[in-house]
């Protein structure tokens, strides 16, 4: 297996490091790419105010996400929690002696490639791994690298060079990008969840009130809760949520912010729900104490409530989204079925259901309760009381 090593500040992860990263994979074939947030940066200080080495960790974990390559981007936090400066050539001790027989490759840019003899124990870090430097603009020419790589090799014969120029790459320097986020510009340089998680934090001098977030803000922060794999599910739920608000006549923008922030809680573990609802007095059932899925629900109602600032009939819209209720408003309706029957959304019955719904709205909602009643007691699973009675108040 070929494993690419790509460490960093990242401070910010920006798509300069992610359209590098993935040029590299697909050129050097790699099997698997480890994003490793430097802890203490041994060649400079980071600025100051800069974000923890732990945000810096989950801006990098989001922003290798973005690549969208599933388990084959890994973030590591292994240089974040080792104690004292975060030395390269112990990183790839640690990696070879965790992939003995796997060969290893350190991502680089120009700038690390034409020090690197300056580095701490380059002899070591050359004897473990070949090193991948890429060029990120029109000034990193062949002829600097020709002449890095000469010395290199004179210098380290062991050494395994690959260096390449990347067209197309996102050209962007961290330090300008930081400015940038401070004058309230630079979101275009972002995967759009690293910039969420800026804002949500206040990140690089930026100042976004989450109580009076705009959708395009609200857009990006919301999809930082997310798992990657979600994010399409949450997109598609808004633009559905968007068309059944306009067919029906409901407030098309309450409609977005709810579909949102439905799912912001949903990668949450057990642990972490029921200490939520602690957290918010959120009053459980028997059922709900048991099943995970419907958790998030009503988490999720208290976050876009309390850190939000989403009105109550948002709020009561996610409450709904996945049991539904009797006598349902029409914005709990259309969230319910944007949720339902999203274009992601792939099961049998979903494409008259579709139909359906654009015909009028309660028959739309009363087939899809039924048809997740029947989905549930075929898997021998208990049915939310709160589902029946919404299927019944719309029979009569």
């Amino acid at each position: 297996m070929k494993i690419g090593v790509y460490g960093g500040t990242f401070n910010p992860p920006h798509l300069g490091h992610i359209t590098a990263a993935r040029a590299v994979m697909e050129l050097l074939k790699l099997d698997r790419l480890l994003l490793v947030p430097a802890g203490l940066p041994p060649h400079k200080a980071l600025p100051a105010g800069s974000p923890t080495p732990e945000q810096r960790l989950e801006m990098t974990r989001l922003a290798g996400e973005q690549l969208a390559l599933g388990d084959q981007v890994r973030t590591l936090d292994i240089e974040v929690y080792r104690q004292g400066k975060s030395f390269t050539s112990d990183t790839l001790a640690q990696m070879k002696a965790q992939y003995p027989e796997d060969e290893l490759w350190l991502l680089m840019g120009t700038d690390m490639f034409l020090t690197l003899q300056a580095w701490h124990e380059p002899e070591k870090i050359l004897s473990l791994a070949g090193i991948a430097a890429f060029g990120r603009t029109e000034a990193d020419t062949e002829e600097l690298f020709a002449v890095q790589r000469d010395y290199l090799y004179r210098t380290y014969p062991q050494a395994r060079l690959f260096t390449l120029t990347i067209p197309g790459v996102v050209d962007v320097s961290s330090t300008e990008l930081r400015e940038k986020l401070a004058a309230g510009k630079g979101a275009n340089l972002l995967a759009p969840a690293v910039y969420g998680y800026i804002l949500r934090h206040g990140l690089y001098g930026t100042h976004a009130d989450l109580k009076r977030l705009s959708l395009s803000q609200l857009r990006p922060v919301a999809l930082s809760y997310l798992k990657h794999q979600r994010i399409p599910h949450v997109l598609g739920a808004e633009q559905e949520a968007i068309r059944l608000a306009e067919r029906y006549g409901a407030d098309v923008e309450k409609a977005r912010r709810a579909a949102l922030l439905h799912d912001c809680t949903k990668k949450l573990d057990m642990d972490q729900q029921l200490a939520l609802c602690k957290q918010y007095g959120i009053q459980l059932d028997e059922l709900e104490r048991q099943a995970l899925k419907l958790l998030h629900a009503k988490t999720g109602a208290a976050i876009a409530r309390d850190v939000f600032g989403m009105d109550a009939e948002i709020c009561e819209a996610i409450r709904w989204h996945t049991t539904g209720r009797a006598d349902m408003t029409k914005l709990e309706k259309i969230i319910y079925l944007a949720d339902y029957i999203e274009p992601s959304r792939d099961f049998p019955g979903v494409d008259k259901l579709r139909e359906v719904c654009y015909e009028d709205l309660d028959k739309g909602l009363l087939m899809g309760l039924e048809m997740t009643i029947e989905e549930m007691t075929g898997m021998g699973n208990p049915v939310h009381r709160a589902t029946v009675e919404a299927r019944d108040w719309l029979k009569g």
